[in-house]
């Protein structure tokens, strides 16, 4: 007769089923390995197949008794080392003494010379080859399921890594939009203070634009991402109350084709280059400006170009991505876009500035096309 292995599994976090169907492999393969010891090495008997039988429901058994016995002493707990190894090997004799009568009745053979039979060295090699295969498996089993429980809280931390940066970028967001608002509403006050008794109706004009942008810059303020239709629904508003603001000095145009109206991107990567755009290029321009707003797609890339016709990179944009942020003021600098693409997209996205000839500014964000 010849032993089998056994199999015992702590717990661990992936399936039932699934953990007992890979034991129930793995028991197979090494009952079948025992068998083959028993038959060609330990030369206890030159018949394969009743060895194997022996292996088989030793094996099994084996199995069964230790998945059972931890299932119900240790539940779904870790039990301790010690114990549950002195478990296994109670569970290996009792493996023995149970599988070798069951071969016996599967096989046709004499049942009461259980005994006797381990009264010489060869019973005594099958004891501590069952009793070794129980061991070794048992302890093998562990450390898979060690290593798969360690996965499990890696990828939980991964996880919750993932959730802390798009938090992390959600407060960006929003510190981003609070450095947008505070110095264009307050421009933007004072001048609808001085248009109440100028020009009532201008003035009226523009607080209802101011109400839009508004509605339409907190909505944006919130979400994780956006639309192009919707980023340029907010351009508007807020070139179109820039230009009440500085009159005839601003005129603007926006170019979003059809096809990318539904083209998915995160919000507020838009409106700092505009702003800046009118800030530092056409604001302290005597005569003003233009400022062009459009999209378009190469291949799996979204281009979005914000061109001004203002004083240049002399004096804009160039200078605005040197300064550090506690020089910036209440604008925004490019590094702190680039930081978002980052953030946002890795390497897969860029911002890039070049000159708008004969003057302006040409900033162009190249963007993956989300599905």
């Amino acid at each position: 007769m010849k032993p089998a292995p056994q199999t015992a599994l702590p717990p661990t976090a992936e399936p039932l089923a699934r953990r007992l169907l890979r034991t129930l492999y793995f028991n197979l393969g090494i009952d079948v390995m025992c068998a083959v010891i028993v038959t060609y090495v330990m030369r206890i008997s030159d018949q394969f197949l009743p060895n194997l039988v022996f292996s088989l429901c030793i094996g099994l058994t084996a199995m069964v008794l230790i998945e059972a016995g931890r299932s119900l002493v240790w539940r779904n707990a870790t039990p301790p080392k010690a114990h549950f190894l002195a478990y296994i090997l109670v569970a290996a004799g009792i493996a023995q003494f149970i599988g070798i009568r069951l071969a016996d009745l599967l096989l046709g053979l004499p049942t009461d010379n259980f005994l006797s039979m381990y009264m010489n060295v060869s019973g005594l090699g099958l004891v501590i080859l069952t009793v070794s295969v129980c061991v070794g498996a048992t302890l093998f089993f562990w450390n898979l399921s060690t290593l798969a429980e360690l996965r499990n809280q890696a990828a939980t931390e991964r996880a919750r890594a993932v959730a802390v940066e798009k938090q992390a970028l959600q407060a960006q967001l929003q510190m981003l939009q609070a450095q947008i608002e505070p110095h264009m509403l307050f421009n933007t006050l004072a001048t609808l203070q001085s248009l109440i008794a100028l020009d009532a109706p201008r003035a009226q004009q523009m607080l209802d634009q101011l109400i839009q942008f508004l509605r339409a810059s907190l909505s944006s303020s919130r979400i994780e991402q956006t639309t192009l239709a919707q980023e340029f629904s907010l351009m508007e508003a807020y070139l179109e109350l820039m230009s009440l603001r500085m009159g005839s000095r601003l005129s603007f145009d926006l170019q979003l084709p059809t096809a990318l109206r539904d083209t998915v991107i995160a919000p507020m990567l838009l409106q700092p280059l505009v702003e800046n755009a009118i800030k530092h290029g056409l604001e302290p321009k005597i005569e003003g400006g233009r400022i062009e707003v459009s999209a378009s797609r190469h291949g799996q890339l979204l281009l979005l170009d914000v061109s001004d016709t203002g004083l240049g990179l002399a004096t804009g944009f160039a200078d605005i991505a040197q300064q550090t942020p506690a020089s910036q003021g209440s604008h925004i600098g490019l590094s702190n876009i680039r930081e978002r693409l980052q953030a946002l997209y890795g390497s897969r996205a860029s911002l890039s500035v070049k000159p708008n000839l004969p003057h302006g500014v040409i900033a162009q964000l190249q963007l993956p096309i989300l599905s």
